[in-house]
């Protein structure tokens, strides 16, 4: 009990230096702002003695301590229904009124400061204490400990030095493709997964096809290493909402892209929209009858789902529900933002973040770089809040649940993803944000020494993203403008004078064996019902008639518009149609007439040639799904550099076929299992659910299979007998404590 009592005395004692030691730097602060700025003062006009001032300075920024460490979190905790990017804008606001109050609350009362001066003042005081507190604490390794709790979750669960199993803490790397990390990693762009990797200088990988596709080998561990790098590859529809509903909760059947519309409901879902990701989830969870990837004391950080974790912050699955005890998705922001010095530095990173921005924009224009899409109006915050302001709250509620030592956390990181998109994802700009993942990963893993468990840090991704210029960018019109093109619609004048335009008229000319008038004059007007419905998802489009209440065959559309599929069949910016048929069940369209039954295309792959190994079978998975569009789109690909045609306004798209998009990663600890046996394919975000969930049951180190005597398999965990398959434990499923359907959803 003296030992206790001793070493409870002298945390005290330290903590009180601490905070005496930051007063004094806060005071020196103050006195050195009131000689800088003119606006600010801390002395009356007629003057004061020295003594005097400094007085005045230290009460006046005891004060601003004290209102940071007691009013901020209330005033925070009230704004959270702000978006979150206008939060971070108001922190200045916020905490220059703090020390006007401050000031105005100083017994001297000879202190006073301009409104704008005192955002100054407030955000430099902010910034000096949270980095003396920093130097402060770090040879104090309870000092540490304690400054990346304030990080987390305040209300974060205590519990006593945890077990000695090691927990699992899943990073995605939303959009980083595997070759991608790869070149990155040679570059020293991420020294964190080189080290992990081994190598400074290059990994040596397995073989792949002329056209660039891996096939599936992983990158051998080299000496030192600690990871090991396996590509997967994922389904036709390559996005988050696809790719982790699979990875998270098992199952991502009837997702055909990353917006589709469900005649049945009359509805566009989107995998991004609140509503549509928690439907997602609950059909998720209907069909494989489990919570989720995290149901087991799991924290889901980031997400589009819960992967049933009780602990759940900025998970958009959730956010529709009122705020209550089920439902803390935006708490993980008022665990960050409580803390004035973290609310500070990320607002002086967004609005250094706004600024980077725009100048690449306008050197890029400048420059004439090609290709290149609009980048004003409100982008520069949106890209500024996925890659501060995002990016620090995940990495905060990671590193608490670290500390709090919980069993499985995932945790999504967009910042690449954002980026790439508008910059290219092969660019300076892209680069600048891995390097700056790659220091998150490194503080991930300086919280885990500090945790009260081990733990194993594995890094994924969900998809890649594929390079090239925008399909109304070389030939002038949208996808939407060609169908309705295709149609016998009026086609917008833009579209009319391009070269592309004609080429979709004389198309329908030509089916249609007769004139077709621009103005309509050969056409009663349509009715807008009969439309159709275009969507777009990368460089994957899908068309939809919504007045027919079953999916369409080939036929049906023919005896509809008979122009149509021919019109995009063969544009020269159209990879391949898939559409239903009467008589063969499912084809695949190309030019020239190619029409290829999805049965067949393993011995005929006609156009799907072009897009590597897996292409049919990813295909004719999504002809199973009910909710498939009428017409599925898939653009052009060029295998030598790897370009796609995106059908949105984005130079580094995915959501479709082709190129680096469908070539995600998997860097796992060595200490877990090979990923799959003898080098096989890593094919879908669903079979990578079935790996995750296997490591996670691998707690004493990896199972290795061996033979007994009579040639049965037989699995050999570290310090325990050999079992069989029949006499292992039961899965996730069968812990205790599983979140039902509706508490996941």
């Amino acid at each position: 009990m003296r030992g206790v009592g001793g070493r409870w005395w002298r945390r005290a004692a330290s903590q009180i230096g601490r905070s005496v030691a930051v007063w004094a730097v806060s005071t020196v602060t103050m006195l050195a702002l009131a000689g800088l700025l003119p606006d600010f003062r801390l002395q009356s006009p007629s003057g004061d003695s020295a003594t005097r001032i400094a007085v005045t300075a230290a009460l006046g920024a005891g004060a601003f301590g004290v209102l940071s460490a007691v009013v901020w979190p209330l005033l925070v905790r009230l704004l959270l229904l702000v978006p979150a990017f206008v939060l971070g804008l108001l922190v200045f606001f916020l905490n220059g009124s703090l020390l006007l109050v401050a000031l105005r609350i100083n017994p001297s009362g000879q202190s006073e400061a301009a409104p704008e001066t005192a955002v100054i003042v407030a955000a430099v005081m902010s910034a000096v204490a949270s980095a003396t507190g920093a130097a402060l604490a770090v040879r104090d390794d309870d000092a540490y400990r304690r400054r990346l709790s304030r990080l987390a979750d305040r209300r974060r669960r205590r519990q006593p030095p945890g077990p000695s199993t090691p927990g699992t803490v899943f990073l995605q790397l939303d959009g980083v493709g595997h070759e991608v990390l790869l070149a990155a990693a040679r570059k020293g762009v991420l020294p964190t997964v080189a080290r992990w990797l081994g190598t400074d200088n290059g990994t040596s990988t397995g073989t792949s096809t002329d056209n660039g596709t891996s096939t599936g080998t992983r990158t051998g561990a080299r000496e030192g290493a600690t990871h090991r790098l396996t590509p997967w590859r994922t389904d036709w529809s390559s996005q988050t909402g696809a790719s982790q509903l699979g990875i998270l909760h098992g199952s991502n059947h009837d997702v055909p892209a990353f917006r589709w519309y469900e005649k049945d409901s009359r509805e566009v879902m989107v995998s991004n929209r609140p509503t549509s990701a928690a439907e997602l989830q609950r059909r998720a969870v209907a069909a494989t009858g489990d919570g989720g990837l995290l149901s087991l004391d799991g924290a889901s950080r980031g997400n589009l789902f819960s992967g049933g974790a009780d602990e759940q912050a900025l998970v958009l699955s959730i956010a529709t529900r009122r705020r209550g005890r089920d439902n803390r998705s935006r708490a993980g922001y008022f665990a960050y933002f409580s803390d004035p010095a973290n609310a500070v530095r990320t607002a002086m990173s967004f609005v250094a973040e706004v600024g980077r921005e725009i100048g690449q924009s306008v050197r890029a224009r400048a420059r004439g770089r090609r290709p290149r899409v609009s980048r004003g109006g409100l982008y520069p915050f949106v890209r500024a809040f996925a890659t501060v302001v995002e990016r620090d709250v995940v990495v905060a509620a990671v590193v608490g649940d670290l500390l709090a030592g919980r069993t499985a956390v995932y945790a999504d990181l967009v910042a690449y993803d954002e980026v790439a998109h508008h910059s290219g994802p092969l660019g300076r700009d892209a680069e600048q944000v891995l390097a700056r993942l790659d220091r998150a990963l490194a503080l991930i893993e300086k919280a885990a020494e500090h945790a009260p468990r081990p733990y194993r840090i594995v890094v994924l991704s969900d998809h890649g993203q594929s390079p090239g210029e925008t399909f109304r960018a070389r030939y002038g019109l949208t996808l939407g403008d060609l169908v309705r093109a295709g149609c016998g619609l009026p086609v917008p004048r833009r579209a009319r004078r391009t070269r592309s335009g004609a080429e979709a008229r004389a198309a329908v000319r030509a089916a249609l064996r007769r004139p077709v008038e621009e103005g309509g004059g050969a056409h009663l007007p349509a009715r807008r019902d009969r439309e159709p419905i275009v969507l777009a998802s990368g460089n994957l489009g899908l068309v939809s008639f919504p007045d027919v209440s079953h999916r369409m065959t080939r036929e049906e559309i023919d005896a509809r518009h008979p122009a149509l599929l021919t019109t995009l069949a063969n544009h020269p910016g159209i990879g391949f149609l898939l559409v239903r048929s009467e008589r063969h069940g499912g084809v695949v369209l190309g030019p020239y007439g190619v029409e290829i039954p999805l049965d067949r295309l393993d011995e005929e792959p006609g156009p799907l040639a072009e897009f590597g190994p897996g292409a049919a079978d990813a295909v004719r998975r999504t002809h199973s799904f009910p909710h498939t569009a009428d017409i599925m789109v898939n653009s052009f690909h060029d295998p030598k550099d790897g370009e796609v045609l995106s059908f949105e306004e984005q130079i580094g798209s995915h959501g479709g076929l082709g190129g680096a998009q469908t070539r995600p990663f998997l860097l796992s600890p060595l200490a877990l299992s090979e990923p799959t046996a003898d080098g096989a394919d890593l094919v879908g975000a669903e079979q990578v659910h079935q790996v995750l969930r296997r490591w996670l049951r691998e707690p004493a180190g990896p199972q290795v299979p061996l033979t007994d005597d009579l040639g049965e398999a037989v699995l050999s965990v570290p310090g325990d007998r050999p079992r069989t398959l029949d006499e292992q434990p039961g899965t996730l499923d069968d812990e205790p404590g599983t979140p039902d359907d509706e508490r996941a959803a």
